[in-house]
């Protein structure tokens, strides 16, 4: 035999292999891909967690057309459901009212099916609780020194303006907050939506009258 026409067989056959090899390869990196990229069928949705929030947006000035039922700017202190300035806590818990602060975003989904019960309750319960909105992807800077770790979280404090403490009989999950050094409860929260019947279930154990 030829040595040359057995070398140039050989360089054949080892040139198939590696196409092969290289085919298979790519497929199997393309199809692994993929399946990162597909959320789990049965994927909770009660809330999403706050690193989803888009690359840190500048604060969005509302248009005079809002897009959503919340995106409304409110004036200072108007009792509107959309907080748009600084949160005053002290204030709000001197009230003598309930206070429910739901820290979410317009584009959430668990936060959109929760976006009209804070509208009815704010609009039917003024006078006899504070229900606010914070959109934290566009006014992120209005969540710090709030425990906050997915959205939507509500802040709740009770009629007389402490901290709320949660009945066991409400069968809802709450965390609550103390500081290191005293000790002293600071905040309670809920993770994720709540529908109307838990929001009043909860005004009311809160002192709503």
């Amino acid at each position: 035999m030829n040595p040359r026409k057995i070398n140039k067989g050989l360089q054949l056959k080892i040139a198939a292999a590696v196409v092969v090899a290289l085919l298979v390869g790519g497929v199997f990196v393309l199809k692994r891909a993929s399946a990162q990229a597909t959320p789990t069928a049965g994927q909770e949705q009660a809330s999403a967690p706050l690193s989803m929030a888009a690359p840190t947006p500048a604060p969005v000035v509302p248009s005079e057309q809002p897009s959503s039922i919340l995106a409304t700017q409110p004036a200072p202190d108007s009792g509107d459901l959309l907080i748009t300035t600084p949160i005053d806590f002290t204030a709000l818990r001197s009230t003598g009212l309930p206070v429910i602060i739901d820290f979410g975003a317009d584009s959430c989904i668990p936060c959109k099916e929760m976006a009209p019960v804070l509208a009815d309750l704010n609009a039917s319960l003024k006078g006899k609780a504070i229900i606010r909105f914070v959109d934290v992807w566009k006014y992120r800077d209005l969540a710090d020194g709030v425990p906050l770790q997915v959205i939507p979280t509500q802040v709740l404090f009770d009629s007389k303006g402490k901290p709320f403490n949660p009945p066991e009989s409400l069968g809802i999950e709450f965390n609550m907050y103390s500081t290191k050094d005293s000790g002293e409860h600071v905040f309670t929260t809920h993770e994720g939506g709540l529908d109307k019947s838990q929001m009043l279930s909860i005004l009311a154990a809160m002192g709503l009258k």
